[in-house]
This record gives C-alpha cells, sequence and structure tokens, in this order.
C-alpha cells in the first residue's frame, strides 16, 4: 500500500487523537481543538466530525489541520509516530518505533480492560435491579433475602462505578479498572451461574408468593 492507504488503513483518527494529547471520552466524544469547545461537540472514531465548527475527515486530515502540516507531511508525520510500513518506506525510519509500538499495543489491551469492566459492571447492575424487584421482603417475611440485601447494598456503588466509567478522566478509569480487575472474573461467574438457574427453571416456587426460587445457590455467593 502507498503512504496514505497504510496509514489510513492503520490509525483510527480517535488513536491519534489520543497519542497527541486530546482526551476522548467513552463515548467517542472530545472537545475540538479547532474551536473554542469547552464541552466535547467532536465525534471521533476511524475519521472524525466536529458537530460544532463542522470540520470533518480522516486522521491525515485531522493531524494536518492540528499541526497544520500538508496532507502529505501528516501523513509522514502518523507513519513515523506509529511505525506505519509502507511502499517507498526509507531506511532512515526513527528509532523510537519500537517503542511506539509498544506504547500503542498497551493503550489497545487497556481498551480491552476497560471495555470488559465496563460490560460486567453493567450486567451486574442489571442483575441487582432485578434482584430488588423479584425478593422485595412480602409482609410475611421474618428475613430479607440475601439477593435482595446485596441488591440495597451495591446498586448506588455500581452505578457510581459505571458512571465513572464514562464520563471520568483517564486517571479516574485506570483507577477503577485496576482496582477492580481481580472482581470481573467472579461477578461474571455469578452473572452465569445466575443466567443458568434462570433458564434451567424460571418458575420454580419454592418461596411463597415469589416466582422464582428464593434458595441462594452456593455458586452466587460473595
Amino acid at each position: 500500500m502507498n503512504l496514505f492507504e497504510a496509514v489510513k488503513d492503520a490509525i483510527p483518527t480517535r488513536t491519534a487523537a489520543e497519542h497527541y494529547g486530546i482526551e476522548v471520552k467513552r463515548n467517542g466524544m472530545a472537545c475540538c481543538p479547532f474551536h473554542d469547545d469547552r464541552t466535547p461537540s467532536m465525534k471521533v472514531d476511524k475519521r472524525f466530525h466536529c458537530f460544532g465548527c463542522q470540520e470533518d475527515g480522516d486522521v491525515i486530515d485531522f493531524v494536518g489541520k492540528l499541526f497544520d502540516l500538508s496532507p502529505k507531511r501528516a501523513a509522514e508525520k502518523l507513519a513515523a509516530d506509529f511505525g506505519v510500513r509502507y511502499e517507498g518506506l526509507q531506511t532512515w525510519q526513527p528509532q523510537r518505533r519500537p517503542s511506539v509500538i509498544s506504547k500503542l499495543a498497551a493503550a489497545q489491551e487497556y481498551r480491552k480492560k476497560e471495555n470488559r469492566c465496563y460490560r460486567v459492571l453493567c450486567e451486574y447492575l442489571h442483575l441487582l435491579r432485578d434482584w430488588k424487584e423479584q425478593y422485595a421482603p412480602q409482609p410475611e417475611d421474618e428475613d430479607w433475602h440475601p439477593l435482595f440485601c446485596e441488591a440495597l447494598q451495591k446498586m448506588d456503588y455500581v452505578e457510581y462505578l459505571l458512571d465513572e466509567l464514562i464520563s471520568g478522566t483517564l486517571e479516574e478509569r485506570t483507577a477503577i479498572v485496576k482496582e477492580k480487575e481481580k472482581e470481573l472474573s467472579g461477578l461474571e461467574k455469578k452473572i452465569a451461574a445466575f443466567d443458568r438457574r434462570e433458564t434451567a427453571d424460571p418458575q420454580r416456587d419454592s418461596f411463597p408468593g415469589k416466582m422464582r426460587s428464593t434458595r441462594f445457590p452456593e455458586e452466587l455467593a460473595m
């Protein structure tokens, strides 16, 4: 592939924007660097589009405008900064290429971890809301069901974590992902166990007044 094809194929605009210091929210929105933007108005993904100043284009257009470069110079800068190989590549490419690739790989790995954290916490919150409704105490109940208690204890906290993963700074999101990484496997097992239980016997009635069994299986214990 030629220079332009190789760069556009290898580097999403979002990756380039983050590499050059622009903070992109989880939803792909960022403050536009091309006008006085105080609230995120630029959508960044494979391409970019600003809903404020209407700037639009691919990764080469973005870097060209960001650094006031011609399209060719912008493409060459991207190829050098991200170690992209292309037809006609000169042998004097920067020596920092391996470290740049390493940083890019680390960023991609972190994004996978953050996406997993967000997905699992979303599924867990859905489960907590279900438990709060399904296992709400009846007047004749002497004891509250453990799943209802867990829902009361953790719903607000899980909602807070999800809000931080959506709108928090990179530092705040990284702290949450690091803190919760070891807990995710346990939560995934808990969610899967409850899903299997519901699929196997969705109408089981082992407790008067409940449509679902209130027996608390061991695999759901914290």
